[in-house]
């Protein structure tokens, strides 16, 4: 049966019927290029051997996606750039100075068992790069903390240890980290542009903003998970944070300091991880902040973005589920029905 132009024209599909022109892959590369920034600084304070880990973290990455992928005979998903933006951000909370071995496992636990042994990209309860780090710190604590002081750039591949910002602030106090930076607002500086010692996507708060702010324009990202987990940190650190009582902390250390920047942007925004509702990612934020500093003030480790984030993961249906508003029309059930 003939058929004329118009009547080819109709496609017939399921929903949804009205579509934009955003992709996975133009999102994933988006973000991808957003944190060129901070990648650029990070080469720039810790020389090649940030390069060097950043490589191997992504090249690993891809690699576990594509063989995995090609041997249980489905088709390969690496150009679609998340593969790519897993091992980016693994890098990031990486030292610079850890061995060749580190990106390689991190990568494989990242891909393999976060990623795609859960189904893929959209399937994956927690995000998958910090599953790799977490799991990295966990069996390897004494490399996974051996901080590279910036200083040694361009120095080849030898690395000299120093001491985080927050581990000083955890071990020392306010003054004492003050001190050691020489005063507030050197100190200040310093987190504002990279100048410290920490993981190499610890590196310049103003780059990593510059990348947010992409993410914020091409409308990737809302306000709500960024400015409920930035708000409740800066609250609690004001309130708990500091050395002569309540009230006497400083946020701006804490919101500038460890991997808040890139955490908040970067990996609480992950749409798979993260609730759908807005009223939910508020909730979500807030939970991150809370969880950030109390590991912060009161736990065992300096930093505690990781953790919050990775615990908010596992409530994040829940909260979706609790906040999701009644569909039009619907009936609701009574008590007695339900019995």
């Amino acid at each position: 049966m003939a058929t004329d132009a118009k009547t080819q024209e109709l496609i017939v599909s399921v929903s949804p019927h009205v579509r934009g022109k955003e992709t996975v892959s133009r999102i994933m590369w988006t973000v991808n290029f957003s944190l060129l920034p901070a990648v650029i600084m990070s080469i720039y304070y810790f020389g090649p051997r940030a390069a060097y880990v950043l490589g191997l973290c992504i090249v690993s990455s891809v690699l576990f996606e594509h063989l995995l992928q090609k041997g249980i005979g489905k088709e390969s998903t690496i150009g679609d750039g998340s593969a790519f933006l897993t091992g980016l951000l693994l890098g990031m909370n990486l030292p610079a100075g850890v061995p060749f071995y580190i990106p390689l496992i991190g990568s494989g636990v990242a891909i393999v068992i976060t990623k795609l042994l859960f189904g893929g990209l959209g399937y994956n309860v927690f995000n998958p790069a910090l599953i790799g780090r977490a799991f990295l710190l966990i069996s390897f604590p004494k490399l996974m903390t051996m901080w590279v002081e910036p200083t040694a750039k361009f120095t080849g591949m030898d690395a000299v240890s120093a001491a985080t910002p927050l581990g000083i602030l955890k071990e020392e106090g306010l003054s004492e980290l003050i001190k050691v930076f020489g005063s507030k607002m050197e100190l200040y500086s310093s987190l504002l542009t990279g100048n410290i010692a920490g993981s190499i996507g610890e590196t310049s708060a103003i780059a990593l903003l510059i990348g947010a702010a992409i993410l914020f324009m091409r409308r990737y990202i809302t306000w709500h998970i960024p400015g409920s987990f930035l708000l409740t940190v800066g609250l609690l650190a004001w309130i708990f944070g500091g050395d002569s009582g309540l009230f006497t902390g400083d946020p701006i250390i804490h919101l500038l300091s460890g991997g808040m920047i890139l955490g908040v942007f970067f990996m609480a925004t992950d749409y798979v991880t993260c609730p759908t509702v807005r009223r939910g990612q508020i909730i979500f934020g807030v939970g991150c902040g809370a969880i950030t500093m109390l590991i912060r003030l009161k736990g065992g480790f300096p930093e505690g973005v990781m953790f919050a984030i990775l615990l908010m993961n596992c409530f994040a249906p829940l909260i979706d589920r609790s906040v999701k508003p009644k569909m039009f029309g619907a009936i609701q059930e009574t008590k007695e029905q339900k019995q």
